[in-house]
């Protein structure tokens, strides 16, 4: 993937616009519902371009991004991140068109939800539950609800009918409006101010596997026909939300499947969510980065040496399936998904970064992941600002090699096992064609990537 300065210049210009009329009232829901997701950079950015835009207009005056950098006070990576943030969440949209080499946007500001969306969405919701916990959540449920009036105690409803009020027109004043209805239209090249309400984030539902799905369903005799387009889109929320596969899916939809052999949705979300919880004790998922952010990313080319294929492996690798393909393929334990939920809240590691903490680590401590020589580590490295997955590799060969000039003064030995000197495993040198189909590796293959990652590059001592 590409990094910054490959897709945005500060001399490249942009011009905001806005899909419908922003309200006053939105600015509450991202201050306090959307901030805490997406943090103050990207919040600073949206409100910047917002304010970009003339008072009840669409469009506004072009501008560099080297002006939006003197604004946020922020470098041009930043804004690039905090821009993909916005595009992933649902309040951007971005176009791009070169013309004689040269490059010009539009950033397009979509409102958030309404707190009645936000609060019933199913996703957005449970992850600021988790940020911000159960008491500032339910004060923000205070915060956007109000009381509603007591209709049904004693009062009786006396409002008119249009027909009651109105008077239909005459049949020569019905002909005149036919005559003039194309003077009331709006012109082709433009459309009417309003109000467009947000569809909220979208997760593709490609990304989710149905046929296996539907396969099992219909051992189980759940009609096809329950499975329409909006319980897909539910369906393919909660398995991102909770990391749910097919085959835990299917039991979890018999589970909400009602007397008209119909899929309850709020009984799916329970469903999958007691069962997330049962799983987990009790503790609701948090949002974070799959991958290091395309800004951060050092290997952009196609690697050929070892060290850039190992590079490029870490950056486009989550650290959950990282610590995974280190396990040969068993799931990480309750306490080792936490201390890694923790870093990357706590001390802010992107995720390259944190591979290499792990990896380091688990070197150092006969592939264990201790817990306070983690979180020690992490600390320093939050505290040098390291950003980079190159970087992060030459805090660790640097550490490591203090350490063995800091025994070598002590006169101490190390009892450990002789670390084993690492090679890049066998399936980094497979060619482009040999694709191996994610999630569908077998046993025999999953004792293979063992066996292969157990010799990983050479450790950081050198």
């Amino acid at each position: 993937m590409a990094q910054h300065w490959q897709e945005i210049l500060p001399i490249d210009r942009y011009i905001v616009t806005a899909d419908g009329l922003l309200h006053e009232y939105d600015r509450k829901v991202l201050t306090f519902l959307y901030q805490p997701l997406i943090g103050s950079t990207c919040f600073s950015l949206f409100m910047t371009l917002w304010a970009e835009l003339e008072e009840n207009r669409l469009w506004s005056e072009s501008s560099t991004h080297h002006l939006l950098m003197n604004l946020l006070g922020r470098n041009l990576n930043e804004i690039y991140e905090a821009r993909l943030k916005l595009e992933g969440i649902g309040l951007v949209k971005t176009y791009v068109k070169t013309e004689d080499e040269v490059r010009s946007f539009i950033y397009e500001l979509h409102p958030p939800l309404s707190p009645d969306q936000f609060f019933l969405d199913g996703m957005l919701n449970i992850y600021l539950y988790r940020k911000i916990g159960k008491n500032h959540f339910s004060r923000l449920k205070r915060f956007f609800s109000e009381q509603q009036i007591p209709k049904g105690t004693g009062y009786q409803e006396t409002t008119k009918a249009f027909q009651e009020v109105f008077m239909s027109a005459t049949p020569g004043t019905i002909q005149y409006m036919q005559d003039i209805s194309e003077d009331l239209a709006a012109d082709t090249d433009q459309h009417f101010i309003g109000r467009h309400d947000s569809s909220g984030v979208e997760i593709d539902i490609g990304t989710f596997d149905f046929d296996l799905l539907i396969a099992g369903l219909n051992e189980s005799l759940v009609p096809k026909k329950a499975l329409n387009q909006k319980v897909k889109e539910v369906i393919s929320k909660l398995a991102f939300l909770y990391n749910i596969d097919a085959i835990q899916m299917k039991n979890i939809i018999l589970s909400a499947v009602n007397e008209a052999n119909e899929i309850d949705l709020e009984e799916l979300r329970k469903a999958a969510r007691d069962w997330y919880q049962f799983v987990n004790y009790d503790q609701l998922p948090t949002l974070i980065e799959r991958t290091q952010p395309a800004a951060h990313r050092v290997q952009t080319e196609e690697p050929k040496t070892k060290e850039e294929k190992l590079i490029h492996y870490l950056e486009t690798t989550s650290p959950l399936q990282f610590l995974k393909d280190l396990s040969g393929g068993a799931e990480p334990s309750k306490s080792e998904i936490e201390l890694i939920e923790e870093i990357m809240f706590n001390q802010k590691l992107l995720p390259g970064v944190l591979n290499v903490l792990m990896h380091f680590v688990m070197l150092k401590t006969d592939m264990k992941l201790t817990k306070g020589y983690t979180g020690t580590i992490a600390s320093n490295w939050a505290r040098l600002q390291i950003k980079t997955v190159k970087e992060a590799m030459e805090q660790a060969k640097k550490e490591s090699q203090n350490m063995v000039k800091s025994k070598k003064q002590t006169g101490k030995t190390s009892k450990q096992k002789p670390i084993r000197t690492e090679f890049l495993p066998e399936w980094f040198d497979e060619e482009p064609s040999k694709k191996v189909e994610p999630h569908k590796e077998t046993t025999k293959d999953l004792e293979a990537k063992k066996r292969e990652i157990e010799e990983m590059l050479k450790a950081f001592d050198d």
